[in-house]
């Protein structure tokens, strides 16, 4: 009998209780002016220009948001090249040569917790777009577009799931700097007016439990709770997650903040308090390098605008008996595969895995339902690779793949082998 796969296996253990390796040094950074966000820029410097940890080099324009972009370490200005950008599109870049002084632009300075406590709403939303907070689970939405709803919010959910295999970037931030996103926390419900806030966890991640409710003491008078949720996959899809923490079923179509809720990813939290507390933008990050083909599995704390590439090699390279290596940007699940590791990291990456490449043949499909059985979203990813095969959008519609969220379950227990989730990207995207 077919059953649904919830389970995956997560190969995490080694790189969860390593402790982070602290790269924050690299000899240049490239900083990418357009993004798959973004395509449009302007510069405001030249070559040879000194510039400061911090400071203000060009805008990106998003048609619907502007976003300055920001130098993350001090230093000379060496020029203008192309660069793979993690969504695997190549990008202009400028490229600065680090004078490892970390000279900080004279906007970076520290605010009192009494006068953040007196911020407005407004004045807390205009800090995060000021600084170029987005979404650091891989969306890279701009975070105050989120906050600047005309919802009424009643809770506020940290998503610290991480579900994904062999990522554990969060995990180890939340063991390194639980300080800082229990106050970023409280900073998202001072500006939505949320009568409580909720951080959702896996109840298996058991040490990651004890640092939460530890630093929880501190913080007794701010109503905020930890959710303990059960091991499974997709549980850090925001709908699957909002369900089990707070039992509220948001429906497809609709967002959480219609029901009095935000979903925030853990990263974003920590990276909202040092916009707030320092004024700082984010300049750096937790990623984890992983998979079956490095030689050393850890978690790197690094400024963006590294080099991938550097990563790897501080964490010994690949192993010496793969001949052919698969490189993926984020999870194996929702990842994007790139043909090279020299991509530059920025905000919105988690993690960097190199597995074994192994080769595998698409067989047809034999009918025995699996996809759909285990589809989060109830759709039928089998029917919806034929409809597009035949190029019918009427079928696309009616078989609802715009409700796929892309968590690679349908490609991940079938027996065929068949790359159904990339049929339902490009089903969505002919749809469109």
């Amino acid at each position: 009998m077919i059953a649904k796969t919830k389970k995956v296996a997560d190969y995490k253990k080694l790189s969860t209780e390593l402790p982070t390796l602290r790269y924050v040094d690299p000899e240049r950074v490239y900083l990418s002016l357009n993004t798959d966000r973004a395509k449009q820029y302007s510069v405001n410097v030249e070559t040879g220009d000194y510039v400061k940890l911090g400071q203000i080099i060009g805008e990106r324009d998003g048609g619907f948001f502007k976003q300055p972009i920001y130098s993350t370490v001090s230093g000379k200005v060496e020029g203008f090249q192309k660069k793979m950008h993690p969504s695997g599109m190549e990008v202009d870049v400028v490229v600065v040569q680090n004078d490892f002084k970390d000279e900080y632009h004279e906007t970076i300075t520290d605010r009192p917790e009494s006068v953040i406590e007196k911020m407005s709403r407004e004045e807390i939303i205009d800090v995060i777009k000021d600084k170029a907070i987005v979404g650091l689970g891989g969306s890279g939405f701009p975070t105050y577009i989120k906050l600047n709803t005309d919802e009424n919010i009643d809770t506020v959910i940290i998503n610290a799931v991480e579900c994904e295999p062999y990522l554990s970037s969060d995990y180890r931030l939340i063991k390194d700097q639980p300080d800082d996103i229990f106050k970023g926390l409280k900073y998202v419900m001072q500006a939505m007016s949320a009568s409580q806030g909720v951080i959702a966890v896996k109840k298996t991640k058991t040490e990651l439990i004890e640092v939460l409710e530890n630093e929880l003491r501190r913080f007794k008078d701010s109503n905020i709770k930890i959710a303990k949720l059960d091991d499974y996959y997709p549980q850090g899809w925001e709908v699957e997650t909002i369900k089990n923490a707070l039992g509220i079923k948001v429906p497809s179509g609709k967002l959480p903040m219609e029901y009095g809720v935000l979903n925030i990813n853990v990263s974003t939290t920590a990276a909202i308090f040092e916009a707030l507390k320092h004024n700082l933008p984010i300049t750096k990050r937790h990623i984890t390098i992983n998979g079956d083909a490095i030689k050393f599995p850890q978690n790197i704390r690094t400024r963006i605008g590294a080099s991938i590439k550097d990563l790897i090699k501080l964490s010994d390279g690949f192993i010496d008996e793969a001949d052919k290596i698969d490189l993926i940007i984020g999870g194996p699940m929702m990842g994007k595969s790139v043909t090279t590791d020299d991509v530059l990291v920025n905000q919105t990456v988690t993690s960097v895995l190199a597995l074994k490449s192994v080769e595998t043949y698409e067989e047809p499909c034999v009918r025995c339902g699996s996809c759909v059985f285990s589809c989060p979203v109830d759709i039928q990813p089998v029917n919806i690779m034929n409809a597009y095969k035949r190029g019918d959008k009427q079928a696309l519609e009616n078989l609802e793949v715009d409700k796929c969220i892309e968590c690679g379950l349908c490609a991940y227990v079938c027996t065929s082998k068949i790359h159904l989730t990339d049929y339902m990207r490009k089903g969505k995207n002919f749809l469109r």
